[in-house]
């Protein structure tokens, strides 16, 4: 019973901890462009445009 006064704080400070995470990842951006990434990687280098002239 006295473990149950441990843990339930730590697993709720866990899930906290976790959502605020989630809300920071949402408010920086990190969801804004999903379908670019997939797209990404089925660009071959020699299609991409010259970026360094």
């Amino acid at each position: 019973m006295t473990t149950l006064v441990y843990l339930i704080p730590v697993a709720l400070f866990l899930g906290a901890l976790g959502l605020s995470g989630f809300l920071w990842a949402l408010r920086s951006g990190q969801y804004e462009d999903l379908d670019g990434a997939a797209e990404r990687i089925l660009i071959e280098p020699d299609d991409r445009p010259n970026e360094a002239l």
